[in-house]
C-alpha cells in the first residue's frame, strides 16, 4: 500500500475518490480486523495512511512520535511513514473547524451540545472548546463519566445553541435513524453532523425543516484529506482546493428529482437529463411495478390510493439510499412529507 485509509467498516468511505483529486497517489481502502492492527503497523508498508473509526485512540500505542494536538484529543486520524518511524497527527480537528466556519458560524461564547463518544467526540470537543465556546456538554447513549445520557436531553431545550453529532447514527445504509430529535430546543440554531454519507442525514434535514444552519460533513471529510494530503506529500495544497473538491463530490453524488403534475414530462425529460449526465435514471412508478407486480393504476384500482401510497414510499424510501440518480416521481408523490424528507 502507497497510501490509504484503514478502519472497519469502510462501506461508506469516499476517501478513495478525493486523495488522488489533491495529488497523484495510489490510495486504497483497507478492512483490518481488531487482531491484526499491530501486525499492519508493525510491517509499516506504506508512505501514509488515514485511520477511522474503530482505530483512531488504538493506533496510537504503535506510533514514534505523536503530534501534541493529536495527544491533547486523545486519537490520531492520519499517520506519514518518515524513514521507518510512524508520525501520527489529527487532521479531523482542523476539518471540523473549517466545517464550522465556512457555514458563517461562530462557536465563541456558544452552549454547544456534542453527541457521542467515540474518538471524534474527543475531537469535535477540543474544537469547540478552541473556538471559544462558553459550554461543552457531551452526550452518550450509556452513563460515563463527564457525559450526560440522551434521556437528559430535554434539560437543554432552553440554552443549546449549536448541536455537533459525532455518532455514525444515520450513516449510510442506516440512513433512516437520527441520533436525537430536534424538537423542543428554543435556541438552537445550528446543527452539524461528521456523518457525510448521505451528504445530508435524517438530523441535517430536520435542522433545515426548522430553518436552522445545518451541514453534514463532507467539508470535514474533505479538509481533513487536505489537510492529511500536505503532510502525505509536503505540497502547499491551497484552501480553494478543498472548496472545488467539496463541490465536485457533492455535485456527483446528490441526486436530480424531477417533481411535477401527471403527464408534465418528468420521465421524458429525466431520462434526457440522465443520458446527457451519463448517470442512472429512475422513474419512481416504474419501481412500484416492478416491485409489486402492478402498475399504479392497477393498485389503485384494486386496493385504494391508501395502499398505492404506502407502496410508492417504500419504493422512494428504498432509492433514496442510491446516489447520482436522475429520478422521476409519481405526480402525488410530493402529497406526503415523507417522500420530500427521502
Amino acid at each position: 500500500m502507497e497510501y490509504g485509509l484503514i478502519g472497519k467498516p469502510l462501506g461508506h468511505s469516499f476517501s478513495a475518490q478525493i486523495h488522488p483529486k489533491l495529488f497523484d497517489c495510489k490510495y486504497e481502502l483497507k478492512e483490518i480486523e481488531p487482531q491484526d492492527l499491530a501486525g499492519f503497523l508493525e510491517k509499516r508498508d506504506f508512505k501514509g495512511i488515514n485511520v477511522t473509526i474503530p482505530y483512531k485512540r488504538e493506533v496510537i500505542g504503535h506510533l514514534d512520535f505523536v503530534d501534541e494536538n493529536a495527544k491533547k484529543i486523545g486519537a490520531v486520524n492520519t499517520i506519514v511513514n518518515k524513514d521507518g518511524r510512524l508520525y501520527g497527527y489529527n487532521t479531523d480537528f482542523s476539518g471540523l473547524k473549517m466545517l464550522i466556519t465556512s457555514n458563517g458560524v461562530s462557536l465563541k461564547d456558544k452552549n454547544v451540545l456534542i453527541l457521542g463518544s467515540g474518538a471524534t467526540s474527543k475531537t469535535a470537543t477540543a474544537a469547540a472548546r478552541d473556538m471559544g465556546a462558553k459550554i461543552v456538554t457531551l452526550f452518550s447513549r450509556r452513563e460515563l463519566p463527564g457525559f450526560e445520557t440522551y434521556e437528559n436531553i430535554g434539560k437543554y431545550h432552553d440554552t443549546a445553541e449549536v448541536i455537533i453529532n459525532t455518532t455514525p447514527v444515520g450513516m449510510y445504509p442506516d440512513i433512516y435513524k437520527s441520533a436525537i430529535s430536534l424538537d423542543g430546543f428554543k435556541k438552537l440554531n445550528a446543527v452539524f453532523d461528521v456523518v457525510y454519507n448521505p451528504i445530508r442525514t435524517k438530523l441535517i434535514v430536520d435542522a433545515k425543516k426548522k430553518g436552522m444552519i445545518a451541514d453534514g460533513g463532507m467539508k470535514m471529510l474533505v479538509f481533513q484529506a487536505l489537510y492529511a494530503a500536505r503532510l502525505f506529500s509536503g505540497l502547499d495544497l491551497p484552501d480553494e482546493k478543498g472548496f472545488e473538491i467539496v463541490g465536485d463530490m457533492q455535485k456527483s453524488k446528490e441526486n436530480i428529482v424531477f417533481i411535477g403534475m401527471p403527464s408534465s414530462g418528468k420521465s421524458t425529460i429525466g431520462k434526457r437529463i440522465a443520458k446527457a449526465l451519463g448517470r442512472e435514471f429512475s422513474d419512481t412508478d416504474d419501481e412500484i411495478t416492478k416491485v409489486y407486480g402492478k402498475t399504479p393504476k392497477e393498485i389503485i384500482n384494486s386496493s385504494g390510493e391508501a395502499t398505492f401510497r404506502k407502496y410508492e414510499t417504500a419504493v422512494i424510501k428504498g432509492i433514496s439510499k442510491k446516489q447520482g440518480l436522475v429520478i422521476a416521481t409519481g405526480g402525488g408523490a410530493v402529497e406526503r412529507e415523507i417522500n420530500i424528507d427521502l
